[in-house]
């Protein structure tokens, strides 16, 4: 079972608030936050915890790096979202990441499903995974291309796109609500 540490889930939930404001703003999450995170992540284990803890907190930083790769490759995130899921798995550990990945990404589904029940856009998503199958069958030379995602910035139609950050945020909290009533049903 994950251990709740208070100082990693005190920075993780500042964080990923802070993500989640500039994501539904600007729909970025910005270097500035997630480098730095991710940095006093493995410093904060290393010196805390010894080369034991350095090793689970790159671990977790690999692993929630991990899981968003293929997504960010496919287009579907940006690559602030994979760095942040990163930074937050060197905070959390592999375990609580997974936990924060899987809250985040029902959320991600939940809001997405919502979008396009309310703008009723079912073609345009089926032609989208259309796309996302060709580009993962053929893993050729556009497949990591950000298809100029930097200069539509200002024009994204906010009735298309999830702000992913924001849904790791509420994933960050479902994990430390849940993590939290763990520790108080355990002896």
């Amino acid at each position: 079972m994950v251990e709740l540490q208070p100082v990693p889930s005190a920075v993780v939930l500042s964080a990923s608030l802070a993500a989640a404001v500039t994501d539904v703003w600007r729909f970025k999450v910005y270097n500035v936050l997630t480098l730095p995170l991710l940095a006093s992540g493995l410093l904060y284990h290393g010196l805390r915890e010894g080369p034991s803890g350095l090793v689970l907190s790159m671990l977790g930083m690999l692993c929630g790096f991990g899981v968003l790769l293929l997504f960010y490759l496919l287009g579907g995130y940006g690559g602030g979202d994979v760095k942040l899921l990163a930074s937050f798995g060197a905070w959390l550990g592999v375990e609580a990441t997974l936990y924060v990945f899987i809250a985040s990404s029902l959320v991600a589904g939940l809001y997405a499903l919502g979008l396009v029940l309310l703008y009723g856009r079912l073609g345009e998503i089926w032609k989208r995974w259309k796309v996302l199958w060709y580009r993962l069958v053929a893993l050729g030379r556009h497949l990591g291309a950000d298809d100029g995602y930097a200069v539509e910035q200002d024009r994204i139609d906010r009735r298309r796109v999830v702000p992913f950050a924001a849904m790791l945020c509420l994933g960050v909290i479902a994990t430390l609500v849940y993590l939290w009533f763990q520790r108080g049903d355990s002896p």
